[in-house]
């Protein structure tokens, strides 16, 4: 297991370090050089009354850094030149976002009613209290989770469920959702490797629409998706604990899913061997991506993880992998049907991307073999 050290930003923002195991770095940590300064007024959730979906609008988030020159780049350990988010050397860092969608404050107690839409009328508003936290996969400036080594993966991956489940202990938060998007065509403002957090005080719309699946398919969904796709030729990957595969209904040029083969609804319940196994396999599946092209693939990788309800309970941990590149120089656009109806129509059926997945592995293992 990774060793975690707390710590503290200038303006009370939580940091903390994860270090790998065998890590040279000390327990010691320089302290934030930088003066005292104000946390940002938490953002407003607005309700729209035809979807009865809330919508953050965090307008102090749109002066936060874009695409800085390295010499200035907030999540480079600080130098005398740059006074960053990073006081210090670090393998693994997690801080509190200077320029959250969600927090800094939270709800003074547990309030299953705070964002539930029963009765609310036009012009509703709430608090965005929850967190949002930033995850820096290296001290390096430029680089990939997929070419670190193995056991920093695993670092990270402890890092995920450690702020996983401590998250989900602060009163008003009701889903914890990590994620990285990696490529400025996803839509990056910072090059240096990193992933986010959120913790929001609402389940999302996307599980809304997971859990009335549940109550439509059954309490198993995920065990039958499981076996329904380990018996396919869309499978990528099949560990001891885990099957990755193109989804059926996949929607995206490239699409990854992945789940483990018990039932755990988040990544603080595997196990520290489970965290091992997966780690490899995360790295191999993100490999992968780069062997497709021959420039580096633009991605999400989306945690999903259960929901802080009673229906949670059904919802397992799920990894998602989704890409835009439909060729080397094209990316697939949400246009009408996809961004006004939420209507799909995939470029591709997902057997080829599987086989095209597949044959960008076999690639990427051979690859790192040498």
């Amino acid at each position: 297991m990774s060793v975690k050290h707390d710590a503290k930003l200038s303006d009370g923002r939580d940091l903390f370090y994860f270090d790998d195991v065998g890590s040279a770095l000390t327990s010691e940590r320089k302290p934030d050089q930088r003066p005292t300064a104000e946390r940002p007024d938490v953002a407003e959730m607005r309700l729209d009354s035809l979807t009865s979906e809330w919508v953050s609008v965090a307008a102090h988030r749109h002066a936060r850094a874009f695409l800085p020159p390295a010499n200035q780049c907030p999540l480079c350990p600080t130098t005398a030149e740059n006074l960053s988010e990073l006081p210090d050397i670090f393998d693994v860092a997690v801080f509190e976002n200077k320029s959250p969608s969600f927090g800094p404050e939270l709800l003074p107690a547990v309030d299953e009613n705070f964002a539930r839409v029963d009765g609310l009328d036009l012009g509703a508003t709430r608090k965005s209290v929850g967190r949002c936290e930033v995850v820096v996969f290296s001290p390096e400036h430029l680089g990939s989770l997929a070419a670190m080594p193995v056991q920093r993966v695993n670092t990270v991956l402890d890092a995920l469920a450690d702020r996983t489940e401590h998250l989900q202990s602060l009163p008003g938060v009701m889903q914890v959702f990590p994620f990285e998007n990696r490529g400025q065509e996803i839509g990056v403002t910072l090059h240096h490797p990193h992933g986010q957090i959120y913790a929001y005080p609402f389940v999302t719309p996307r599980t809304q629409k997971l859990l009335s699946s549940i109550e439509r398919f059954g309490a198993d969904l995920f065990e039958q998706t499981l076996k329904f796709e380990q018996n396919s030729e869309r499978t990528l990957i099949r560990s001891d604990n885990f099957t990755a595969y193109v989804p059926f209904a996949g929607r995206w040029p490239i699409e990854i899913h992945l789940l483990p083969h018990r039932h755990v609804q988040h990544l603080a319940q595997l196990t520290a061997d489970e965290r091992t196994e997966l780690a490899e396999v995360y790295r191999s599946l993100l490999g992968s991506l780069d062997e497709i092209y021959e420039t580096p693939t633009p991605y999400i990788s989306a945690w999903h993880q259960a929901p802080l309800l009673d229906a949670g309970k059904n919802v397992r941990l799920q990894l998602q992998i989704t890409s835009p590149r439909r060729a080397a120089d094209k990316l697939k656009y949400l246009a009408g049907s996809e961004s006004a109806m939420g209507a799909f129509i995939a470029d591709f059926a997902p057997e080829k991307t599987a086989a095209q997945i597949r044959e960008a592995l076999t690639a990427s293992n051979s690859g790192r073999s040498h």
